[in-house]
């Protein structure tokens, strides 16, 4: 029924199997401890204001200069979170860079991820 080749040829296809799970795995291990430690960083027009937003796009850093003080506050409000819309953009291609780095942006992995973070984090301007 089979003969000593064609156990070498199935042993062999199942080994390349294995060694690619192995290397995608690896790959997706990698991407995960990568995109965690990503963050982006956005400056107001004016420099009054600064936001940095961690990997998930949520606000670590809000840095205000003293002269945001004359401004109403409605304005302030209105600058820090337009600030933080170009941070999550800004996170959102950084997150695009790592990913074709780790996995290339066109796999089925990289698409998956720039898109979630693309979808989560691009919302558009008011």
């Amino acid at each position: 029924m089979f003969d000593g080749r064609d156990l070498e040829d199935a042993e062999r296809m199942i080994d390349d199997w294995q060694t690619g799970i192995e290397a995608r795995a690896a790959q997706a291990r990698e991407l995960s401890a990568r995109l965690s430690a990503v963050t982006a960083t956005a400056r107001s027009d004016d420099g009054l204001v600064e936001v940095t937003v961690a990997s998930a796009g949520d606000m670590v850093r809000l840095d205000l200069g003293e002269g945001i003080r004359g401004r109403p506050a409605a304005e302030t409000a209105r600058v820090i979170l337009a600030t933080a819309r170009a941070a999550r953009r800004a996170l959102a291609a950084r997150i695009t860079e790592v990913t074709t780095e780790t996995v290339g942006a066109e796999s089925e992995t990289g698409r998956a991820v720039i898109e979630s973070y693309e979808r989560r984090l691009c919302e558009p301007d008011e």
